[in-house]
């Protein structure tokens, strides 16, 4: 498998910024961490080598960045209000920085779907979201989409947001909303065994829903656990099956 380390010093975050990339050929995925992790998550915990047949085959190039999360919403020494700010920060690194640099390194037309597991099912939903001329769809595993649930209580303009629980139901602008249902690659993946939060999932399916938006919601069993293994199955399926 070709694997590529990068970094660069980015503008929008004043930090050097690393990003690995899997993969030589198709489209594009690119990692959300969970929680506190690095940019080397997926591949301490083996997703590379699950997803390795599709790598090897040329179907998708994988790119895994940092995640912000140890500086905005899990700092507990941080302002709240300084929180929303780097979460802000951070979709404009996604944005600016990641999203050229994949394009750059693959074509103009790739597409590009954002990814993550826990917290970073939230973050790749958001991304999404937030620039569905840029991004091309989500997969969310495991995740909850009101970020109130990381937030300790506190409730501002830009944590509604970032909340895409909040701020879709009352999204009416069409520029918005007929680029979010021109995609096919929604897709919202939970299990029901310890520490998932299932109704997360069918609450934020149903939001999509009253607002016409196609999605995929798939709820596994009571055996299947909030941790690795899950994501390990989950998304090769998700890869072999809907793409």
């Amino acid at each position: 498998m070709n694997r590529e380390l990068t970094s660069w010093y980015s503008p929008a975050l004043g930090k050097e910024m690393p990003i690995a990339s899997y993969g030589h050929f198709g489209f594009a995925l690119l990692l959300i961490p969970t929680a506190a992790a690095d940019y080397l998550e997926y591949e301490r915990f083996q997703m590379m080598d699950s997803l390795a047949p599709y790598i090897n085959g040329g179907k998708l190039r994988v790119y895994s960045i940092d995640s912000m999360n140890k500086e905005s919403w899990m700092n507990n020494e941080m302002e709240p209000a300084h929180k929303a700010i780097r979460q802000n920060q951070f979709n404009e690194y996604v944005f600016n920085e990641v999203i050229p640099f994949i394009r750059n390194s693959t074509s103009d037309d790739i597409m590009i779907y954002t990814c993550g597991a826990s917290f970073g099912a939230l973050h790749a939903m958001n991304l999404f979201l937030k620039r569905p001329d840029i991004i091309n769809g989500a997969i969310s595993m495991s995740g909850v989409y009101d970020l109130t649930e990381y937030t300790k209580g506190f409730f501002d303009d830009q944590v509604y947001y970032n909340s895409p629980e909040h701020y879709l139901p009352n999204l009416t602008d069409p520029w918005y909303l007929e680029k979010i249902k021109a995609s096919h690659h929604i897709h919202i993946y939970t299990g029901s065994g310890s520490y998932e939060d299932p109704n997360a999932s069918k609450r934020f399916a149903g939001v999509l829903y009253n607002k016409g938006i196609w999605y995929d919601l798939d709820v596994w069993g009571a055996d299947i656990n909030h941790d690795w293994p899950t994501w390990r199955t989950m998304l090769p399926y998700i890869i072999d099956t809907k793409f």
